[in-house]
């Protein structure tokens, strides 16, 4: 079985990898690789990779680590959701959801915000109905007294 894996070739504290298609049965490093679909930089979070390439192998059925199927959703070039490949007790983190909710949170309290003013300044008084002027006074200011 054919595997799509990360393959480390970073120096010490210098994380690098290969994204390769690798036999299931043979180490990562054994450099028996059917194919080198591209890289990923870690510690400078750069991640480049034959798009294309690694779409025909997934529909080939390789089998994707985790680790690779989750950068290919973050790069866009896969759908679906990420696998969780933290113990536990740390689930992963989905920044879309995060920000989704924030909305939800904010648009709540803005209603509510709104509805509790709403609820504190009285209702508007009426002002009082000025009396029209009736016929009689309204000659009288149209017309200068003599």
């Amino acid at each position: 079985m054919l595997k799509m894996r990360l393959q480390r070739v970073g120096r010490k504290n210098d994380p690098s990898y290969r994204v390769v298609v690798i036999d299931s049965r043979s180490g990562p490093k054994s450099g028996n690789n059917v194919d080198n679909l591209g890289s990923y930089s870690a510690k400078s979070n750069v991640f480049s990779i034959d798009g294309e390439r690694a779409k025909d192998w997934i529909k080939k059925g390789v089998q994707v680590s985790p680790t690779v199927h989750n950068l290919l959703i973050t790069n866009k070039i896969i759908e679906g959701k990420k696998i969780n490949v933290l113990p536990k007790k740390s689930p992963i983190i989905d920044e879309e959801k995060l920000k989704a909710e924030a909305e939800a949170k904010a648009a709540a309290e803005a209603a509510a915000k709104a509805e509790a003013e709403a609820a504190t300044t009285p209702a508007e008084e009426t002002a009082p109905i000025e009396e029209t002027p009736t016929s009689e006074e309204e000659s009288k200011e149209e017309t200068p007294a003599t």
